[in-house]
């Protein structure tokens, strides 16, 4: 295991006395692993609830799709492990970030929110306000800032209107598509698979 933070409402600073605790990890398979028939997984679950952890391959190609969990993990203030190549990887995050985080953060809530007339949780809602948020500020700005306003909560706790919250989030989902910023069009692919040759050779 060379990363593993916390993620979720800890993370985001919008934790609630009911809140899960979402760890996610990154860890390295043994180089000489991937020579045989049966590869590494390119994920493992728990052994604890709400644990998931990524090999280190396979989470690089989720970071340079912008995949949002993933990227989140890169930028958890609540970092539990660490290792030199865990910096590395931390140090990395610029190489992953590009436009694609336009169509990333918009697929990752168009789903929730086409249900927002029948079964739709306002947990639910919250986070898909949040998520569109950190990805409007992400594409504006270049940085990735996963820390929420607790204002959020509001719609957690139904003291926003149903209306007012889901009209919130389509103008964000309309702003996020038009943003303009410092983004690169197309993440440093070469430079992520520079370091990952790096962590193999390492790892013989």
């Amino acid at each position: 295991m060379i990363l593993e933070a916390i993620i979720g409402s800890h993370a985001y600073g919008l934790a609630t006395e009911e809140s899960d605790v979402d760890r996610r990890g990154v860890f390295v398979a043994p180089t000489e692993e991937f020579w045989r028939l049966d590869k590494p997984p390119t994920s493992v679950e728990g052994p604890e609830p709400e644990r998931l952890s990524w090999e280190v391959e396979h989470f690089c190609k989720l970071a340079l799709k912008s995949n949002p969990t993933v990227l989140e993990t890169l930028v958890s203030p609540l970092v539990e492990i660490c290792t030199p190549l865990g910096e590395e990887l931390r140090a990395l995050l610029p190489a992953f970030l590009s436009r694609y985080a336009v169509r990333a953060y918009t697929r990752a809530t168009e789903m929730q929110l086409s249900r927002a007339g029948r079964n739709l949780k306002p947990k639910q809602l919250m986070h898909v306000v949040r998520l569109r948020l950190l990805g409007l500020h992400l594409v504006r700005t270049g940085e990735l800032d996963i820390t929420a306003d607790r204002a959020l909560l509001k719609i957690r706790n139904e003291e926003m209107p149903w209306d007012d919250a889901v009209g919130w989030a389509h103008r964000l989902g309309d702003e996020l598509a038009n943003a303009e910023g410092p983004l690169p069009e197309d993440p440093d692919r070469a430079r992520v698979d520079d370091w990952l040759v790096s962590v193999r050779r390492r790892a013989l």
